[in-house]
C-alpha cells in the first residue's frame, strides 16, 4: 500500500502549488495605483524600452543609442569598444563605467552589468510608483508559482511511475492506482493552462495603463522601434549580430 503514500503526496504538492499560483495572480491582478494623470504622459525611451522588455532592454537600447552617436563601437564580433567616454545621463555613465573610459569588453557582459545599475532601478521605480510598471514582487510571484506547478506535475508523473513499479504485476491493479494519480495531474496541468491565459498579462513589465502608453507610441524611428520591439527590430544585420552574440549563454544561465 505504499502508493496510497505517494498519492498522498502528489495530491499535497498539486493543493499546496495551485493555492499558491491563484493566490500570487490575485495579488498580481491587482492594479497599482497610479500618480494622478501617469495614464496621460509620454514615455521617455528608457521608459518605453522598459515596460516593453525590461532591465535588459533598456540596456540594449542604450548601447545602440550610444552606438549611433559613435560613443561606442558594437562589433558583430559581440565587443564593445569605447570611443567618447562623456555620457550624457546616468544610463550612458553606468554603460562607460562597466567598460571602462578607454575599454572594451564583451557586449553581453556589459548588457548584463549595465541592466542592473543603480540607473535603471530608478526608472524602474519611477515607472512603478507611476503605476506604469508591475512591481517586481508581484512579477516574480507569478513566475515562482507557475514554477511550483510545473515542478508538482513533473512530480506526480514520477511518484506515478514509481507506483506503477512497485504494483504486483499481473492482477489488474495499475490502471484504477495510476487513475488516483491523474486527478492532481489534471488538477496542475488544468492550473497551468489557466494561468497562461489569466495570469500571463501579469507577469509583462508593464500595467494595463504602461500598456496603453505603449501601443499609443510610434514606432517610425528607429530607436522606438527598438525600445518597443527589442533588437529584432534593429535594421542593421550587423547591429543584431552585435546585440545578440552572447546571448544563449547568459539565458542558460
Amino acid at each position: 500500500m505504499l502508493w496510497v503514500l505517494f498519492v498522498l503526496v502528489a495530491w499535497a504538492a498539486a493543493g499546496i502549488s495551485c493555492a499558491r499560483l491563484c493566490i500570487a495572480t490575485v495579488e498580481a491582478a491587482r492594479p497599482p495605483s497610479p500618480e494622478e494623470g501617469a495614464g496621460k504622459r509620454e514615455l521617455s525611451l528608457y521608459e518605453a524600452a522598459f515596460l516593453s522588455g525590461g532591465p535588459h532592454r533598456v540596456a540594449e537600447l542604450t548601447l545602440v543609442s550610444m552606438h549611433r552617436r559613435r560613443m561606442l563601437l558594437l562589433a558583430h564580433t559581440g565587443w564593445a569598444t569605447v570611443v567618447d567616454p562623456e555620457g550624457e545621463d546616468d544610463l550612458e555613465r553606468s554603460v562607460i563605467g562597466v567598460i571602462g573610459p578607454a575599454g572594451q569588453a564583451r557586449i553581453a557582459a556589459v548588457r548584463a552589468a549595465a541592466s542592473a545599475a543603480d540607473a535603471v532601478r530608478a526608472v524602474a521605480d519611477r515607472l512603478v510608483s507611476a503605476g506604469l510598471a508591475v512591481p517586481d514582487g508581484a512579477r516574480s510571484g507569478v513566475a515562482a508559482a507557475v514554477r511550483a506547478v510545473q515542478g508538482a506535475s513533473v512530480l506526480t508523473v514520477a511518484l506515478a511511475a514509481a507506483a506503477a513499479l512497485l504494483l504486483p504485476q499481473g492482477q489488474g491493479t495499475t490502471a484504477p492506482v495510476l487513475g488516483w494519480f491523474a486527478l492532481p495531474l489534471l488538477l496542475t496541468l488544468g492550473c497551468l493552462a489557466i494561468a497562461r491565459i489569466e495570469a500571463h498579462p501579469y507577469t509583462r513589465w508593464a500595467s494595463p495603463d504602461g500598456q496603453r502608453l505603449l501601443r499609443a507610441l510610434s514606432t517610425e524611428d528607429s530607436l522606438t522601434a527598438l525600445a518597443v520591439g527589442g533588437v529584432r527590430a534593429l535594421d542593421d544585420p550587423k547591429l543584431r549580430a552585435a546585440l545578440t552574440s552572447g546571448r544563449t549563454a547568459h539565458r542558460s544561465h
